[in-house]
């Protein structure tokens, strides 16, 4: 089949080499402009667009997707399909009609659940068990077009988001493959979405890494699992701010301590009170500006020990 592909990040690289592995003919592929990065701000390209340069396809990087110029080239290239993943922009009604088959985006997640930027931190961050891939029609909507095939698997205890995210994008790869199979043979039955079931999963932001008091074990282990590498989950201790980087809540395990308070080390683990009487062992922690460190190597260089108690930290600037 003759495809656009649209995305942009590390995340849509597996499903536009399999695409190319496949046969499919991918006529054109369009990713986000270069962006400055670190201190010297040079130019860096997107994944995609390296992926792409290395297999000769032609690329085209917008500045707007609604450009009359950019979308008469989508339109020459005369796609069957759009492609869409992680491309990072909502796409107007002329790139959505660009295509006989429409335009197909892969969702990191069993929408309705979890329509939105951010899927995959949202469902670790809630402790969810299980997630999955959907390749669905985009429409206007948020994530809300025809569902057209799904695949559910569990998620990995201890799994933080840069893992989860990698299984769901070699999965999205092959789920993409076989909805292009199903279309082309007249075997997928779009379905519409119940929308009475839909939740929200809304970019990150700064504020959503801040540690709260009023988090028990669970929630602090799944921000912690979920917001990594960014925001992070932050405290503040002795006037510092201090990366929570990796946890895990303890079943079984109480405590009348006020949250927040650093208990002991039990085995190289610092234990956390949390709210409602939960606790958390504190395996790996960051000072703002040096290295991870382990908890017992924290709690011997005085970053973090028994008897600290953590506050609420600002966002960094």
């Amino acid at each position: 089949m003759k495809i656009a592909f649209f995305g942009t990040p590390e995340t849509a690289v597996p499903t536009l080499d399999a695409l190319l592995r496949q046969g499919h003919a991918v006529s054109l592929v369009v990713t986000r402009p270069d962006r400055p990065v670190g201190r010297s701000a040079a130019p860096r390209p997107p994944a995609v667009k390296v992926r792409a340069e290395a297999s000769g396809v032609a690329i085209l990087q917008p500045a707007s997707v609604k450009d009359a110029a950019f979308i008469g080239a989508l339109r020459e290239a005369a796609p069957e399909a759009v492609v869409v993943v992680a491309f990072g922009r909502l796409l107007p009604a002329e790139v959505l009609a660009a295509a006989p088959h429409g335009a197909i985006n892969v969702h990191f997640s069993m929408l309705p659940a979890l329509r939105g930027a951010a899927p995959v931190a949202w469902a670790l961050a809630r402790g969810a068990r299980e997630t999955g891939v959907t390749t669905f029609r985009l429409d206007r909507g948020l994530d809300t077009g025809e569902v057209l095939l799904q695949q559910e698997v569990p998620i990995l205890p201890r799994e933080h988001a840069p893992a989860l995210l990698a299984r769901l994008a070699v999965l999205g790869s092959e789920l993409l493959l076989a909805t292009l199979d199903g279309l082309a043979a007249g075997t997928i039955t779009p379905r519409p979405q119940d929308a009475t079931l839909a939740t929200a999963a809304p970019p990150l932001t700064r504020e959503d890494g801040l540690w709260d008091p009023s988090w028990n074990a669970g929630t602090l282990e799944g921000r912690i699992r979920g917001f990594d590498p960014w925001p992070g989950v932050w405290a503040k201790r002795g006037g510092r701010r201090l990366r929570l980087v990796d946890a895990v809540a303890l079943d079984g395990v109480g405590t009348d301590t006020v949250p927040g308070t650093v208990l002991g080390l039990a085995g190289d683990a610092l234990r956390l009170a949390c709210a409602e009487g939960t606790v958390v062992a504190v395996e790996a922690v960051q000072v703002e500006g040096r290295r991870v460190v382990t908890a017992r190597e924290a709690a011997a260089g005085r970053q973090l020990a028994p008897g600290d108690r953590l506050e609420r930290a600002e966002p960094a600037a």
